[in-house]
């Protein structure tokens, strides 16, 4: 067996995805899965430390980020994201053990303890080396996207354990029936709630499908340079694309003709002059009373999880908006730990083990299924350029 080198494209990747094919199609005997979440602080102490390394090499004062940081105090200084995470992990370990997969769960943050690096760090010293990653984002940007690939090129970088692992990623996930599934039912149920308080009648319902926004030059590099997705990128055509997903199959489950819906955006931050993508969900709550809308139903399509920009900019800003426009109002949940997501996480991870041909793999858009590596210039952060990312195509 020959002992040279092999040459690759992509860093850190298993011989199967090196040389940067966009589906891997030849089994990889992985060891150990890295869950890469975003993270949060856990006490008032912990607030402005992890706004700091969120907002890392910006140079944003500690007094613009206490702005940020009463979201945080108004709820104890405590993120739900961590204990979240803990929940998914365990229901990871318990679902691949209910399937007799032999894969130990390991979880690393972006932005706080426990870190990447020491994820990584643990997965080594337990005697594994071929790890599969899967980030806690569904989506293409570059906050959601590249951003975790390059934490995970730091994280090799600063253990100095670049040369002893490989680390691949499951693709992104938004149009997998696992994802889209638990939304549907929330929609439902959350239109049956609402449907009692415009007397019957589901017209006057409608769903508004909230993600976070990114600067609009952000959203215009989402996604592979060769393919065009119009205005807002790969990241907003995911985004569209599954909520009709999501809106039709409710509609269809409930029996009516159709759901209306908008895709709205929040959690906007940078100077005013700089464009964003819209409509904010504020404002669209607000200009609804005017379409002879009485309910709505806010989805939130973009999230895995009830973190904060969940629980502030959902449960707290946008339910106050309905009220003031005299809106009856529900918050449909996240996909959390619902079984059906977390089997469609160990299928994702199964479908890179295995080496599942593209045509067998599920999706439920005409975008999917997504990128096992990702694309040479995908999702471009137009700040500080391309920095060395895992799981895909340099740059």
């Amino acid at each position: 067996m020959s002992t040279e080198p092999v040459a690759t494209a992509v860093l850190a990747a298993s011989p199967a995805a090196a040389d940067g094919p966009e589906h891997v199609t030849e089994p990889v005997a992985y060891d150990a899965i890295l869950l890469a979440g975003f993270g949060g602080p856990e006490g008032q102490d912990d607030v402005i430390p992890f706004l700091r390394n969120v907002t890392r090499g910006r140079g944003i004062p500690d007094e613009r980020l206490e702005e940020v940081a009463h979201h945080y105090r108004h709820f104890g200084g405590v993120s739900p994201i961590n204990d979240q995470s803990r929940e998914l992990k365990a229901a990871l370990e318990a679902e691949l053990e209910r399937r007799g997969i032999d894969l130990p769960v390991y979880w690393g943050n972006r932005n706080w303890d426990p870190y990447l690096a020491d994820a990584v760090r643990a997965a080594y010293a337990d005697g594994h080396r071929t790890l599969l990653a899967i980030a806690t984002s569904a989506y293409s940007s570059f906050s959601s996207c590249r951003q975790y690939r390059e934490d995970i090129a730091i994280a090799l970088d600063a253990t100095g354990l670049g040369g002893e692992l490989t680390i691949d990623k499951v693709r992104q996930y938004f149009d997998h029936p696992g994802f889209v599934e638990p939304f549907v039912e929330g929609v439902v149920a959350g239109v049956r709630e609402l449907l009692p308080q415009v007397d019957g009648d589901a017209s006057r319902i409608r769903l508004l499908f909230a993600t976070h926004s990114i600067p609009t030059a952000d959203a215009e590099r989402s996604g592979p340079r060769d393919r065009a997705f119009g205005e807002g990128g790969a990241y907003a055509a995911q985004h569209l694309a599954v909520s009709e997903i999501v809106a039709t199959e409710a509609a269809r489950i409930l029996g009516v003709d159709r759901l209306g819906w908008d895709l709205v955006y929040q959690s906007r931050s940078g100077p005013p002059t700089q464009p964003w993508l819209e409509p904010d969900i504020n404002d669209r709550i607000a200009e609804l009373p005017g379409e002879g809308v009485r309910a709505v139903a806010i989805v939130p399509v973009g999230f895995l999880s009830d973190h904060m920009e969940v629980l502030w900019d959902l449960d707290t800003e946008a339910l106050e908006s309905a009220r003031e426009a005299g809106l009856a109002a529900v918050r449909t949940p996240t996909p959390g730990s619902h079984q059906r997501f977390v089997e469609g996480l160990v299928d994702l991870v199964l479908e890179r083990r295995d080496g599942t041909p593209v045509a067998e793999r599920p999706a439920l858009t005409d975008l999917g299924p997504w990128f096992d590596v990702c694309r040479p210039g995908c999702c471009e952060n137009i700040r500080a350029g391309f920095k060395p990312a895992a799981a895909g195509v340099a740059p």
